[in-house]
């Protein structure tokens, strides 16, 4: 079974939470994350939503592919559109 973090914070005036870092590190987010907030109930889900760049670059690769096939699909996909 997963570990579970749990810790209790208080909402400052603003409505402002202060996620606790080890919270914040277990699930990959920091300054300038994106997150999704739902409602479930009475209950209030985060849920990060990940940077297509980071997906991008450190992501699972599921094709790989040459410099010189990716110029010659290039060239075909300039030849058909002009």
């Amino acid at each position: 079974m997963p570990e579970v973090l749990e810790a209790k914070v208080r909402i400052s005036k603003k409505n402002t939470l202060y996620i606790p870092k080890a919270i914040a590190e277990a699930v990959g987010i920091g300054e300038g994350s994106v997150v999704k907030l739902r409602v479930e109930g009475s209950k209030i889900v985060l849920e990060p939503i990940p940077d297509p760049f980071d997906v991008a670059l450190k992501g699972p690769k599921y094709a790989k592919t040459t410099f010189e096939e990716f110029e010659r699909e290039s060239e075909g996909i300039r030849g058909n559109a002009g």
